[in-house]
């Protein structure tokens, strides 16, 4: 008897590529406005890896024509990468030992771990539904798991699926994720500038705050007067590597958790391949190097990215404060709609007006003795939901 379902998944077919020259032509073709999943953006992050992190390049096709595409790393994760630098009492050591031994070895994940974000998949909707694309994402995930078994001898012991809001369509599919025993996970919330249509200028926004959070940008900026913010060049960024690159691990030293170390190469490579839409600022006291910012420029949205500064100056200077406010005058004076602040130090992202929308991932671990309860428990501790209070300085 004829079979529609089978002969429809005989037309529906994925291929996994191991580089972006490898990539076809329809790729950058596909209608998504998404920098993050174009080749100008996945080559420059492909030259600048982490050590840790490798990435495959799923193509979905429907009579083979391209219709989906995902991104998904492998991200191999050890001891000293997840908790770096940290002094901790014997009984907490303990736990993160164990806790290691559960979470180290050979991740998959479905999206970008280097950014906040659902910057993982893509299909068009009326070439191919949701289902009939997971499922080739599935197909996809299981021939990377033999792939690095026979190549790399390492077993894949956890999958993820990166960064969801909550009105994303994917929550849609309950049978997928059951089907694989993935579990939805709460994580730290994105926090989002929405900029209004009556801001044309930094003065409006500044207009809008109220009297006290008016004090507080004052203030700041009055801190920061012998700071100079300058744009930084392809040729400043190469030249200057690893002064950079310090700055960089000053911060991110500082994270409670890690699961990567950037490549000293990394903001080079991004601009190198993204010109104009990767913008890097530096901060200078006098003519040394103290500070740095980086932006994304994702179509109408802002998308903060890395940065990095000297503690020892920090406070004198509010430096980090002054780099957010210059973050938000920089999209409002160039027309972006929406400027992305990412999940971390929620709070002070607050008082410059960003606002949390929650987000969510979906995990499953490949130990079938690993029960959903302790992986949960993993997962909120290595990330979990901070109490804090939100800041409303507008008017």
């Amino acid at each position: 008897m004829f079979n529609f379902r089978s002969f429809i998944f005989l037309l529906i077919q994925f291929k996994i590529y191991n580089s972006v020259s490898q990539l076809p032509e329809s790729w950058d073709k596909l209608p998504t406005n998404d920098i993050f999943l174009k080749s100008s953006f996945l080559e420059g992050l492909e030259k600048s890896f982490p050590t840790n992190i490798t990435a495959y390049y799923v193509g979905v096709f429907n009579n083979q024509k391209l219709v989906g595409i995902a991104i998904i790393q492998r991200v191999q994760m050890y001891a000293d990468d997840i908790f770096r630098k940290s002094n901790t009492n014997g009984l907490k050591q303990f736990a993160k030992q164990m806790i290691s031994k559960i979470v180290k070895g050979n991740a998959l994940v479905v999206g970008n771990l280097m950014h906040t974000g659902q910057h993982g998949i893509y299909f068009i909707d009326h070439a191919i539904s949701q289902s009939d694309y997971l499922y080739q994402i599935e197909k996809a995930l299981n021939a990377l798991i033999e792939e690095i078994k026979l190549k790399f001898n390492k077993k894949v012991r956890i999958i993820v699926f990166k960064d969801y809001f909550e009105t994303d369509s994917i929550h849609e599919s309950l049978d997928f994720f059951e089907t694989n025993n993935l579990y939805k996970i709460q994580v730290q919330p994105n926090m989002i500038l929405n900029i209004p249509k009556s801001w044309r200028s930094t003065e409006d926004y500044i207009s809008a705050f109220n009297k006290k959070y008016k004090r507080r940008y004052q203030t700041a900026r009055k801190k920061a007067t012998n700071l100079t913010f300058k744009e930084l060049d392809e040729s400043f960024l190469k030249a200057h590597e690893d002064i950079i690159f310090d700055l960089y691990e000053n911060v991110s030293d500082n994270a409670r958790v890690n699961s990567f170390k950037l490549n000293a190469n990394h903001f080079y490579e991004l601009k190198t391949h993204l010109k104009d839409k990767f913008r890097v600022f530096g901060v200078f006291s006098k003519d040394q190097l103290v500070g740095f910012y980086t932006l994304i420029l994702n179509n109408e949205i802002l998308e903060t990215y890395f940065l990095g500064y000297n503690k020892a100056l920090q406070h004198q200077y509010q430096m980090y404060l002054n780099m957010l406010f210059n973050m938000a005058s920089f999209g409002i004076d160039n027309g972006f709609k929406t400027i992305v602040f990412a999940r971390t130090a929620m709070e002070i992202k607050s008082s410059i007006g960003a606002k949390p929308h929650t987000m969510h991932v979906y995990l499953n671990h490949t130990n079938n003795f690993i029960a959903n309860t302790l992986l949960k428990g993993i997962v909120k501790y290595m990330n979990p939901i901070q109490t804090w209070e939100e800041r409303h300085p507008f008017k």
